[in-house]
């Protein structure tokens, strides 16, 4: 990608009669460039259909991320629940790959209360083999842990930064508003969000800003951490900041917006972005 693309966390609320290839057609006649498949609570979309979501994405010209299950904890204290999260990790890879998704986000796990450095250590393993099989299975798919709203979980910013170095085929989903809520509302200056992106830079090159999967909406926290997300102007995170920082480091890649309101929003960051 040779410039910052802005689309929908899944379909459009405006598609008629929605689907996913109805979504991918209205994401184009909104003017928006890219949409996220949401295989947030199963993987909706059917092995021999996926073909098709890749060619109607082509043909539209609309870029497809994907956004894994929300029942991932590759640090669970149960061992057969880590073995379902690296399968549902994988079996969302397969899939998005099919449809022609060049990177897949989830929620990698929580810490429980556990040292983070262990965490950070057992959670890595976990991204290691999920990596192994897919390079077996040739499946160039980047997988991208998501930085996360709430203390308890794990996937702060330096921590997807460091696993990133570590592991191939990694890279971060950096969402700033999860950022900004996991911080208590600390977290939301031009030059903070700049730093951000200096550490990305920093620890991972050129390349990362060059290809990055960034989320935002609007978001309430409370003195834990992220509650539930809002559209950008009902919330107290400045989204104007991180366009104004994104493009200062000119930034290529995918936002997504992820508010209540996804088309509306995802417009209004298109129209402040293209004013910078």
């Amino acid at each position: 990608m040779d410039k910052l693309l802005f689309g929908t966390a899944g379909i459009p609320l405006s598609t008629i009669k929605p689907t996913t290839l109805t979504g991918i057609e209205q994401v184009r006649k909104l003017g928006l460039d890219c949409m996220e498949l949401e295989f947030v609570r199963s993987v909706n979309i059917r092995e021999e259909k996926a073909p098709l979501v890749k060619e109607i994405a082509k043909k539209h010209n609309i870029q497809l991320t994907c956004h894994g299950q929300y029942y991932i904890n590759l640090n669970s204290q149960e061992p057969e629940k880590i073995v379902a999260s690296k399968q549902r990790i994988l079996n969302a890879a397969r899939i998005a790959n099919l449809c022609g998704a060049k990177s897949l986000t989830f929620h990698a796990g929580f810490y429980m209360k556990e040292d983070s450095e262990k965490v950070y250590q057992i959670i890595k393993e976990g991204i290691i083999e999920v990596v192994k099989i897919l390079k077996k299975e040739k499946i160039p798919i980047i997988i991208r842990p998501e930085t996360t709203g709430k203390a308890t979980q794990w996937g702060t910013i330096e921590e997807i930064v460091r696993l990133s170095k570590e592991v191939e085929q990694v890279l971060p989903c950096i969402d700033f508003s999860h950022i900004f809520a996991r911080s208590i509302g600390k977290i939301n200056s031009f030059k903070q969000f700049k730093e951000i992106l200096k550490l990305v830079e920093t620890g991972l090159g050129r390349k990362a800003l060059d290809n990055m999967h960034i989320h935002m909406s609007g978001i309430h926290h409370g003195d834990k951490g992220e509650r539930h997300h809002l559209t950008l102007k009902d919330s107290k995170f400045n989204y104007l900041a991180v366009l104004k920082a994104l493009k200062e480091f000119d930034c290529k890649g995918i936002v997504i917006s992820e508010s209540p309101n996804i088309e509306r929003d995802a417009l209004l960051m298109q129209k402040e972005y293209k004013k910078l």
